[in-house]
């Protein structure tokens, strides 16, 4: 056999054994069915929306799933998007400079994001309920900062932000694009990217490593808080208003996508690669169901049992790995013997 012929065979195992190989196959099928239901569904235009429709849940997921690599979740992502869109709505009609605008709503997006810390870190209160507390009081904020109406836009260049084309892609892809590689290069080149397996994988083995498990907690959220903000102005961009009732379900998708694309509900595991195939999943399942004309209510239904199934596919992979772990116990101490 000849070395460049051993090379591919190698490489061809080397991706068969990795932990996305299984949904990018999942992917693929996907794609076939709902191609064959449907010819339109694999049409160029139709990839873009679900490209675009990637991009705002996308921003969402980055932070998601940093935080649930550190075992954290925030509940409250598309409450912080709605009102960060009714938020930068409001300075433009205001008269503030787009510069200020944004920058000002990704403050805001920040200091939610360290409050939700603060309640975790600080009052020790359940990721979860703290951020399910969070996610009512900025949904409702939303609402009564705009008296329940959404706010037109008419700045013109913030506006071409949802709609520019580059080279025939939208502007939000690249934008979300370009910020998935900053982060997936901070997850996995950088020390802080390993600090966050470790936080999220073994606490003791952090503390005795001296990562300071709240505050790396504490920069996650600001993230996903700055991402959320990030993606309700773009969506506020698109929408040509900022809506209070916008972004409804988007941390659902975000970390349902998450969990699909292999990312641990109970932390330590997981990368950016899987929770973009997972996204791709998650946003490609929801336009496949509105592209065959399905109802909205079961679009509901369809996208909670795709949940469910994320969830038992993330509980088996969980039993695989204590398995293998045993495994590799047992194969060490019967070599020491």
């Amino acid at each position: 056999m000849s070395e460049s012929t051993k090379n591919k065979d190698n490489l061809l195992r080397r991706i068969m054994s990795s932990s996305n190989f299984g949904i990018l196959i999942a992917l693929i099928v996907m794609v076939i069915i709902f191609t064959i239901l449907k010819p339109s569904y694999f049409s160029k235009n139709n990839i873009l929306n679900i490209l675009v429709s990637c991009s705002i849940v996308g921003l969402v997921a980055i932070g998601e799933t940093f935080l649930m690599i550190a075992g954290q979740i925030d509940m409250s992502s598309g409450s912080i998007s709605a009102f960060s869109g009714v938020f930068i709505a409001l300075l433009l009609a205001s008269g503030w400079p787009l510069p200020l605008a944004l920058g000002l709503t990704l403050v805001v997006g920040a200091c939610i994001g360290l409050a939700n810390a603060f309640l975790v870190t600080k009052l020790e209160v359940s990721f979860f309920i703290a951020t399910l507390a969070t996610q009512s009081i900025f949904r409702g904020l939303a609402f009564i900062i705009c008296g329940g109406k959404s706010i037109g836009v008419s700045h013109k260049v913030f506006l071409k932000i949802g709609t520019t084309r580059i080279f025939g892609i939208s502007l939000p892809i690249i934008i979300f694009l370009i910020l998935f590689t900053i982060f997936a290069v901070i997850l996995m080149k950088t020390r802080f990217g390993r600090s966050i397996y470790m936080v999220g994988g073994n606490a003791n083995a952090a503390r005795l490593a001296g990562i300071q498990s709240k505050k790396t907690v504490t920069i996650l959220f600001t993230i996903s808080g700055v991402m959320a903000a990030l993606g309700g102005a773009i969506l506020a961009a698109r929408m040509n208003s900022g809506q209070p009732s916008a972004s409804e379900g988007l941390e659902f998708d975000a970390v349902t996508a998450c969990v699909l694309g292999g990312v641990a509900m109970s932390g330590g595991i997981g990368d950016m690669s899987g929770a973009f195939i997972g996204l791709l999943i998650m946003q490609g399942f929801t336009n496949g169901l509105a592209v065959l004309n399905v109802q909205s209510f079961w679009q509901k239904v369809a996208k909670g049992l795709l949940l469910i199934a994320a969830l038992t596919f993330d509980y088996l992979r969980k039993k695989q790995r204590e398995r293998n772990a045993l495994k590799q116990m047992e194969a060490a101490r019967l070599k020491k013997n």
